[in-house]
């Protein structure tokens, strides 16, 4: 059965930054003669990793919502001499925009189950600006099933 993860993109404040940022670390990877992956570092590796990684997402909290998702290909497990052990949760580089769903801030990673994660969006709702409301006020409507 499939789990999935659910993280504060912390220092972000749009997936368009999101991108950015991540094609910043693959190319800097890549100088260093490392694979050019897109790694997020978490101090404890998963117990259910067997789930995560059957399917499994990271989900991105930016500016409170949940926006965005990036699949989970493997669980590696880092050490080096200023942390320590760590597990490297290596991302698919492909972000799916996912419908908004408003999340409160919390520490580290939480599971998500598959029934409580947010629908993917059609490709052609990357581009936010369709002359409806903003996105958080979207939310809130679809929320209470007003839309």
């Amino acid at each position: 059965m499939t789990v999935h993860l659910l993280k504060l993109c912390v220092g972000t404040d749009s997936i368009d930054h999101l991108v950015e940022w991540q094609a910043a670390r693959r190319a800097a990877r890549a100088a260093n003669g490392e694979p050019a992956e897109s790694v997020h570092r978490t101090r404890h590796r998963p117990r259910r990793g067997a789930e995560v990684l059957d399917g499994g997402s990271i989900y991105w909290i930016i500016k409170g919502f949940i926006r965005v998702r990036q699949r989970i290909i493997r669980l590696d497990e880092i050490s080096d001499d200023e942390f320590g052990k760590r597990c490297g949760l290596v991302l698919d580089p492909k972000l799916v925009r996912t419908a908004l769903q408003a999340r409160r801030p919390h520490q580290g990673w939480r599971y998500l189950e598959t029934k409580d994660a947010p629908m993917d969006l059609p490709d052609g709702e990357w581009a936010a600006d369709d002359g409806g409301p903003p996105p958080e006020m979207a939310a809130a409507l679809r929320e209470l099933g007003l839309i």
